[in-house]
């Protein structure tokens, strides 16, 4: 009689392999001693991140605080600030309104610190005119539309809004201000300066200011070119806003051809 044959071991079928993890993941769960993997870390008691108030250093940054409208915004600034200061915006002359506020910030040209009081954070771009003879334009004035005016005696300035660079507010503020076109507006090469000055707001009385001053020297074509004086009529601004016909804004400009070495009181 032949003896019985054996099939050989390699030919048994072996455990699946997720049958092996399914073990695997068994004994470290069930385990009474937790098994810790060498390369992984986790404190006790974990780091606190401590949250930093956003101040809108940063032109390219957003606002602390969205207000849907003029009231919200003066609500929550009433609290804020003198009570006296508040009650002089719009009224005292040369001051502007809360719309006025509002609107900067709904475009994106002032941000608000959430502080007491809060900090007005802007950026302005300054453009010194060239003209003949050494000489620079400034705004000696400004009438507004409530009938008032405002000393200037500077240089062509204007708030720039988010995300706009130097240059292109600068070619905005001559187009705006004066009438004219890109096309007329070269910046001087290595003209660019940047400073921070701050101060007391006198648009909005009580409220500080952070100036982040962009200024640059440029030609502009077609400039009148005599010792007088001229005016400009500002284009219509915050069209797309119902609460601009509450606001107070820039009617004309008047500018004046001065010596180079004229320095803004």
């Amino acid at each position: 009689m032949a003896p019985p044959q054996h099939k050989p071991l390699s030919n048994f079928n072996s455990p699946p392999d997720f049958f092996l993890a399914a073990l695997s993941l068994l004994y470290l769960f069930t385990s009474p001693k937790p098994f810790k993997f060498p390369f992984l870390s986790f404190p006790k008691y974990p780091r606190r991140v401590r949250k930093i108030p956003i101040m809108s250093f940063s032109h390219s940054q957003s606002n602390l605080h969205s207000f849907a409208t003029p009231q919200s915004l003066s609500d929550w600034l009433k609290p804020r600030l003198p009570s006296d200061s508040f009650a002089s915006w719009g009224v005292k002359p040369g001051t502007k309104n809360i719309h006025n506020l509002w609107l900067e910030l709904s475009e994106g040209e002032t941000c608000l610190a959430d502080s007491s009081p809060p900090i007005r954070t802007v950026n302005v771009v300054t453009v010194r005119i060239l003209g003949k003879n050494n000489q620079i334009l400034v705004e000696s004035r400004q009438e507004l539309s409530d009938g008032s005016v405002r000393k200037r005696w500077r240089p062509l300035a204007e708030k720039m809004k988010a995300n706009e660079t130097h240059e292109e507010a600068v070619v905005r503020a001559v187009k705006e201000e004066l009438g004219f076109d890109g096309n007329t507006v070269r910046i001087v090469p290595g003209s660019y300066n940047k400073k921070v000055e701050e101060g007391s707001s006198n648009s909005y009385p009580g409220l500080p200011a952070r100036y982040v001053v962009h200024s640059v020297d440029a030609l502009v074509e077609g400039l009148p070119d005599d010792d007088g004086e001229f005016c400009t009529e500002e284009a219509e601004e915050y069209a797309d806003f119902s609460a601009a016909a509450e606001a107070l804004c820039v009617k004309r400009h008047y500018w004046r051809w001065v010596s180079s070495d004229f320095i803004p009181s």
